[in-house]
């Protein structure tokens, strides 16, 4: 993304006023950057007085240059710690203030975010500093909030809000168990609030943002494979929504309760009847996005218990919704056509055409592109690989499970493992062939099964 000479100059001077506000001079600034390039494995082999120029020439007024890569996220991690050496990453923070500032030198969103999950990652692997994504006047808010509730206000309740949307962006960038880190004490703290007398202008707000962040949360634990502490948590994300009196609402948090139920409880039942919930919910709220994906969760459930005209009928719903009017739709962004193919694909994969269901996983997984569907996009390819082999093309389904297994590997997601299994039992008549075993060589390496 380019940058105009304004927007370069107001980068610089926001870079400038970061060092300055640290009490550093450029030379003290290039001794902190070399010393994280120390920490970090990474030394510079040019000398101090070279990294000082490098920063004048970032900071300059006239025609300043953009840090490069290896700078940048020697930067972040330097901005990332704050003065008494804890982390923040949060809005208000000054790694927040130096993404700002290198998005005014032209770095794509993209980029932005890469520099964001590196720096998650690194946090998790550090040991999680409480709250550590929030800023530090909103961690001092928020204590003040928790001694005294009448403090609660909507700067309070936006950057709760900010954090738990990004812990729910990193999905299929960081492991599941990291992002557990990141969100128990956010968790505490809506509980705490929850449980307090805040102004009643403020409780809605209270309320939402602590149901989405107990449903992550029951998600979170689903994936780590604690399924009692899954339940628990999607009873009080049940709880508080309804609260709310917002259908539509209701209705996700039934939907990703229901997903979880299907892989953690014997049979359909428990499964479906949060499905039909769900879509009594959707029907009666004010999104139609979020009934398309109800009414798609409700096809798969049919196909998978052999129904084929009511999987059918329930697909012909979900593109009925999506094919109307969503430019007002509160969660239009929610679900796509590219997530509907795939749920097409699982219903041709129960009660229809295996090549079909080819066809329409593979336009899924084309769709699913973004690092937020990096999970659902392996959940996609290893029902596609399922039905190569039902096509009789086992060594090309075994190819694309090597892809899946590589990222549940990485994300930890415990239904892309599940359907990995699946997949593999079906290899079973061509167990002996060098790639099975070559399959399940990788399986055990990465994912010790």
């Amino acid at each position: 993304m380019s940058a105009s000479a304004h927007d370069r100059l107001i980068g610089a001077a926001m870079l400038k006023r970061l060092r300055r506000s640290r009490g550093w001079s450029l030379a003290d600034t290039a001794r902190a950057l070399s010393g994280m390039a120390a920490q970090l494995g990474q030394p510079f082999d040019t000398s101090i007085a070279s990294v000082q120029r490098s920063i004048s020439r970032w900071e300059t007024s006239t025609g300043p240059i953009v840090p490069s890569e290896r700078y940048q996220l020697l930067l972040a991690h330097l901005y990332a710690h704050n003065a008494r050496g804890g982390t923040s990453l949060g809005p208000g923070s000054d790694f927040a203030e130096l993404l700002d500032a290198l998005g005014h030198f032209g770095l794509s969103e993209g980029r932005l975010n890469d520099l964001r999950t590196i720096l998650v990652r690194s946090v998790t692997d550090s040991g999680v500093e409480l709250l550590a994504l929030l800023g530090p006047s909103t961690q001092a808010a928020l204590s003040g909030a928790l001694a005294d509730p009448s403090r609660l206000d909507e700067g309070l309740l936006a950057a709760l809000r900010d954090s738990v949307a990004q812990v729910n962006g990193q999905v299929g960038s960081i492991p599941f168990v990291r992002l557990q880190l990141l969100l128990a004490p956010i968790i505490e703290s809506c509980r705490r609030l929850l449980d307090m007398a805040v102004p009643d202008a403020f409780m809605p707000d209270l309320q939402l943002i602590s149901a989405q962040a107990y449903m992550l949360a029951g998600r979170f634990a689903f994936e780590t494979r604690d399924d009692a502490a899954s339940r628990a948590l999607y009873l009080v994300a049940t709880d508080v929504v309804g609260r709310l009196g917002i259908p539509w609402r209701r209705a996700v948090v039934h939907m990703s309760n229901a997903l979880v139920k299907l892989y953690s409880e014997p049979g359909l039942d428990v499964a479906k009847a949060l499905i039909d919930a769900a879509v009594r919910d959707a029907r009666a709220g004010q999104s139609v996005t979020i009934r398309a994906r109800a009414h798609a969760l409700q096809a798969e459930i049919a196909a998978r218990a052999g129904a084929d005209k009511h999987a059918k009928a329930a697909l012909a719903l979900a593109w009925y919704d999506l094919d109307q009017d969503r430019s007002a739709d509160p969660a239009t962004n929610s679900f796509s056509p590219g997530h509907l193919s795939g749920f097409e694909g699982i219903t041709s994969l129960y009660v229809g055409d295996p090549s079909q269901a080819h066809d329409y996983f593979a336009r899924s997984a084309q769709a699913l592109v973004a690092p937020r569907e990096q999970v659902q996009r392996a959940i996609v390819a290893a029902d596609q690989a399922l039905a190569r082999i039902r096509l009789g093309d086992p060594q090309s389904a075994a190819d694309l499970l090597h892809g899946c297994i590589d990222a549940a590997s990485e994300t930890g997601g415990r239904v892309a493992v599940i359907r990995v299994r699946r997949a593999r039992q079906e290899l079973r008549a061509w167990r002996r062939e060098g790639f099975v075993a070559d399959l399940d060589n990788h399986l055990i390496e990465s994912l010790g099964r």
